[in-house]
């Protein structure tokens, strides 16, 4: 999943992909290095980032999704947001999937936007806001707590009727958790994926903590540390990393596959 952002304040690539010609190439350049889904977001999820009210965040993302659409891009679109009328707005755009950081809990029509749209929805995990998430965040039990909170909100989207097989669920990397939590997080994927039963998505793609890990590495020098959670991430039973340099993980995909398959003969058909 490539990520573009369509706003000024995004902690990557913020301002970059204002105009909508601009955030279309660069969907359309995601696609090129591999990304099966584009998600595109118009309001910023860093830490203490403001909230955009649904007119403003429909400015920005629905005409990139047109755009994208018009130029049938050999991936599927998804909309970053936690607003049934933006999500509606987008879906009736051309996106196939709604990605919502808060998991269902800011607007609770979204379930049922995603299912009259028989869209996909990914559940994710977050602890307070983006304005408040990582002010002191606070676990007894991370790995549980997650997951129980994961399980909660598949269960309410099947019950607002999202398909089962359209559901997809993210346990919030970053997303008011500290290092700790998030090493804990990583840790447990495999403990995760098998609890949960819908496919995972994790999203570690340059943030904070792997800057932290790795000697106070900047925005930008934080790729190799990407590539090496998408390694781990894979290895641990996810389907789906979130990333920035798409092209550096799908290449490390392709090489897992051909790893999985190989033999002593070679690598199986």
């Amino acid at each position: 999943m490539g990520v573009v952002n369509v706003t000024p304040d995004s902690f990557s690539d913020g301002g970059h992909y204002l105009a909508t010609d601009a955030a279309a190439s660069h969907a359309a350049e995601l696609v090129a290095a591999g990304a099966a889904i584009v998600d595109v977001g118009g309001e910023s999820t860093r830490p203490g980032a403001a909230s955009v009210d649904a007119a403003e965040e429909c400015r920005r993302v629905v005409p990139v999704i047109e755009a994208m659409h018009a130029r049938a891009l050999a991936a599927v679109a998804s909309v970053d947001t936690t607003k049934a009328t933006v999500a509606s707005a987008a879906l009736d755009a051309g996106a196939a999937i709604v990605n919502d950081i808060s998991g269902g809990r800011h607007d609770t029509e979204l379930f049922a936007v995603a299912a009259d749209h028989d869209a996909g929805f990914i559940v994710m995990h977050m602890q307070g806001t983006p304005a408040t998430m990582q002010d002191e965040p606070h676990y007894d039990d991370v790995v549980r707590e997650v997951g129980d909170f994961l399980l909660g909100q598949l269960e309410a989207a099947r019950a607002a009727g999202v398909r089962n097989d359209a559901l997809l669920a993210d346990p919030g990397i970053g997303f008011g958790k500290t290092v700790e939590h998030n090493l804990a997080l990583l840790a447990a994927l495999p403990e995760l994926a098998a609890r949960i039963e819908v496919p995972l998505v994790v999203g570690a793609s340059r943030k904070w903590f792997l800057g932290q890990l790795t000697g106070g590495a900047p925005v930008d020098e934080r790729d190799d540390a990407t590539l090496a959670t998408t390694v781990w991430a894979f290895e641990s039973g996810v389907s789906i990393v979130r990333v920035h340099d798409v092209a550096s993980s799908a290449r490390t995909a392709r090489l897992l596959d051909a790893l999985e398959r190989a033999t002593p003969e070679g690598v199986a058909a």
